[in-house]
């Protein structure tokens, strides 16, 4: 059986998504951040980056949102989260190195502005520039999803998982995720599906907005 080390809202969502999709057996173990759990020595000793998520599977663990995603996928390809012809699958990995190296990026400068500057004076100023700069993104994800359903391939991948979990996370910034045409109707269509809406409530993470 999995187990997969989470907190609410963290970069263990999109994981949380993926067990749940793949429909296999799998425990949570909470991290407490407000105790900062994940930098306890116990915690460290699985996890030295002290960072969620961690995966544990049997002696096996493994670390990194995308990565946790893309090994339980490759060791069970049969539930078709990953596409498998050679192009569609190339996208899918262009779009999926896009959603984690440059949006999630960009969010988690927005999100600690401390970490990138010594100046406090300085803190305003970062989070405005990035409020801009996750904007620009979300454009280039508006236009490529134009009246898909579904990020790549007109299926549902990890993809779609990991975008939901960053989206929830832009939902604060000044132009959000849902004012953008497209992804306000995709969005709202993935807050119905199934391992969407399942996973969300077990976490308590309201998804009013996207009714």
């Amino acid at each position: 059986m999995y187990t997969l080390f989470y907190y609410p809202r963290n970069a263990s969502l999109a994981p949380h998504f993926v067990l749940k999709a793949l429909d296999v057996p799998f425990q949570l173990e909470l991290v407490d951040r407000k105790k900062v759990a994940q930098k306890s020595a116990q915690y460290l000793r699985l996890n030295p980056t002290g960072r969620i998520p961690t995966l544990v599977d049997d002696d096996f663990v493994l670390c990194e949102s995308a990565a946790i995603c893309l090994y339980l996928c490759e060791k069970h390809s049969e539930k078709n989260l990953i596409p498998d012809a050679p192009q569609a699958k190339a996208e899918f990995y262009q779009w999926l190195m896009y959603l984690t190296s440059t949006l999630q990026n960009e969010l988690m400068v927005y999100f600690y502005p401390e970490r990138h500057t010594q100046n406090a004076i300085m803190y305003d100023d970062i989070i405005k520039t990035q409020q801009s700069r996750i904007s620009d993104a979300l454009a280039i994800l508006d236009q490529k999803l134009g009246n898909n359903s579904y990020l790549v391939n007109n299926q549902f991948t990890v993809c779609d998982c990991y975008m939901f979990m960053l989206c929830i996370w832009a939902d604060e910034i000044a132009k959000p995720p849902l004012s953008f045409t497209h992804l306000n109707r995709y969005l709202k269509n993935l807050a119905r599906h199934p391992v969407i809406a399942n996973v969300c409530q077990f976490e308590e993470t309201d998804l009013t907005i996207y009714k």
